[in-house]
């Protein structure tokens, strides 16, 4: 085991000291998504094609020492350490690569074999497990694991598993006091094998055990299209680029066209990013033919080395917002960059991660990857997106923290070179895709996030018929019907409602978290959406009630006004582009 982590370990190194030597071509595959935070090392680059191997340089008197020296190391460690016989030298192996490729950039990074194996399910929008949502929740003065939700057709809705059922065991070893994320690890596993999930049911309290087979549960990358108003379509494009992305935005471009829509929001808020190839035909819906999407440039003085361009010759008119924030990543900023730099749609939000590197994937043996930053992407006007890296701490630069006395409205201000959109707009880079439109997101305050847990328990009750008063609509019986819209008064929560949970709240909560009828009345509106989105959930599905956070959303409700604004931006720049030259930054 040591000799083979010694040797794959000083080939790395090699590689990474050697990386003039190296040019990474550029094949059509998949790469990591990022995920759901602000993505830490994801790229959008094709991956290597899955047989390739990274080559290893021909042996030298430096790279034979360095080897050696790697060896001594491990060696000098297992002799003497003081738990040296309890080193895993597999973890020892891991975090030696990955710190090596931190000094590079944050986004180059190193894969083992399982986690390779989870993102190649990622990039075919799927994982292996039984198929529902599950989280922590405190009732009863115990905080324990609870279905929150299942999926149509997934192992866990054939199973019967419903909104609220605790989870007790799996396969008869207790899972009291493990964090969700453990008790999720335990139900995922290989496709076909089988699980037992006892669960303590939310409409009886009686213990039940299920044995389930895990299968490959879906996870699309679209996962809903809908009118938010009359003629307004919205597109959900929160979960990154897969493999079957473009076709799911396509067919929702189908559906809400031939319902007569007349605007539309694509929604890229926390979208990490993915698969490049996926990012140019969904760019391309609403570009004309020959209009440049992106410019890769790599290393070395050959300059350009790609560059994307619409294929498109009938784009769709549509006029187009899109929403953004700081969540917004690598391919999704090539989306929204190249419409934003064509005048194709307005960008509503915040100022997206950031990210303008390029990773391409490199398979290695034994079943592991890396994922290696091999150029950089320039918007449509020649804008390099990638934020500062520099002299601060990976923790810093991947969750946006502020360093030292810089103030929010400085780590704003574009760095880059000023560029113009086709309109003649001013454009920069350096520090993400600077929205047309600043408004910032509806955060959670400390004391709404201590009213989730109160919510949730007063809609398990309410959902099961246990909460005297409330309408029998309330009332879900059997599994969730998932081809159910939304209606605009479903779970209307009024004065009724409001003074039932209070009065639940208070009993159950109260002494706990020291409510008083003053706070809560104070946080209705949250009250009431929460209170929605669980209802909702349990009746329909959480992608139906993702619609119920939509109504008040701030940042949508911009972007269903700026709606004729992007009309008139995209006619005027149909009518003619601006012939200035692209200037690239470096």
């Amino acid at each position: 085991m040591k000799k083979r982590i010694t040797t794959a370990l000083a080939t790395l190194l090699l590689l990474a000291v050697s990386l003039p030597a190296f040019v990474i071509a550029q094949q059509s595959g998949a790469q990591p998504p990022a995920t759901r935070r602000p993505a830490p090392s994801v790229g959008d680059a094709p991956a290597a094609s899955p047989g390739a191997r990274t080559r290893r340089p021909r042996p030298t008197d430096a790279t034979e020492s360095l080897e050696q020296d790697v060896a001594e190391a491990l060696t000098v460690i297992q002799d003497n350490y003081v738990d040296g016989n309890k080193v895993k030298y597999d973890e020892v192996f891991k975090s030696s690569i990955i710190g090596m490729l931190r000094t590079l950039d944050p986004h180059s990074n190193f894969y083992d074999a399982k986690e390779f194996e989870e993102q190649r399910a990622d990039w075919r929008s799927e994982y292996y497990g039984i198929g529902a949502t599950i989280g922590d929740r405190k009732l009863g003065g115990s905080t324990d694991t609870y279905i929150l939700a299942t999926f149509e057709e997934t192992p866990a809705y054939r199973a019967g598993l419903r909104f609220g059922d605790k989870i007790t065991e799996i396969d008869g070893k207790a899972v009291k006091g493990k964090a969700s994320g453990e008790v999720r690890d335990m139900l995922r596993g290989p496709r076909g094998t089988t699980v037992r999930v006892t669960v303590e049911r939310a409409s009886n309290a009686q213990t039940e055990t299920v044995e389930i087979t895990r299968d490959a549960v879906p996870q699309p990358t679209v996962p809903d299209a809908y009118f938010i108003k009359p003629g307004v379509g919205y597109i959900d494009m929160t979960r990154g680029f897969n493999y079957t992305t473009a076709e799911e935005f396509v067919s929702a471009l189908k559906y809400l066209r031939t319902h007569g829509m007349t605007g539309l929001v694509v929604d890229l808020r926390g979208n990490g990013g993915g698969i490049l190839d996926q990012a140019k035909i969904v760019a391309e819906q609403f570009l004309a033919k020959d209009q440049v999407i992106l410019t890769q440039k790599g290393r070395g003085t050959r300059g350009i080395q790609r560059e994307l361009v619409s294929d498109n010759r009938q784009p769709d008119p549509t006029p187009l917002v899109v929403l953004v924030n700081r969540g917004t990543a690598s391919a999704s900023e090539i989306v929204a960059g190249a419409w934003q730099d064509h005048d194709r749609a307005l960008i509503i939000g915040e100022t997206s991660f950031g990210k303008g590197l390029v990773q391409s994937i490199m398979p290695l043996e034994y079943g592991t990857a890396l994922t290696l930053t091999t150029s950089k992407y320039y918007t449509p006007s020649g804008r390099l997106i990638q934020r500062d890296y520099s002299n601060q701490s990976y923790y810093d630069y991947i969750y946006g923290r502020v360093n030292g006395t810089q103030t929010e409205a400085e780590v704003e201000k574009p760095k880059g070179t000023e560029t113009h959109t086709d309109t003649g707009r001013p454009l920069y880079g350096g520090g993400g895709i600077s929205p047309d439109e600043a408004i910032k997101a509806r955060t959670l305050t400390a004391p709404q996030v201590r009213l989730i847990d109160p919510i949730f328990a007063f809609a398990r009750e309410a959902v099961n018929g246990r909460v005297p008063g409330l309408p029998q609509s309330f009332k879900v019986g059997g599994m969730p019907d998932f081809e159910q819209n939304v209606e605009a008064g479903a779970f209307e929560v009024d004065d009724k409602v409001f003074k039932a949970f209070k009065e639940f709240a208070v009993l159950h909560y109260g002494e706990e978290l020291k409510l008083t009828d003053a706070q809560l009345d104070k946080g209705r509106d949250f009250i009431a959406r929460q209170l929605r989105y669980d209802l909702t959930t349990a009746a329909y599905g959480s992608v139906k009630a993702t619609q119920v956070l939509m109504l008040d959303d701030p940042q949508v409700a911009k972007a269903i006004e700026s709606l004729p604004r992007a009309r008139d931006l995209a006619a005027t720049a149909m009518k003619g582009r601006n012939p200035q030259t692209k200037t690239f930054e470096e």
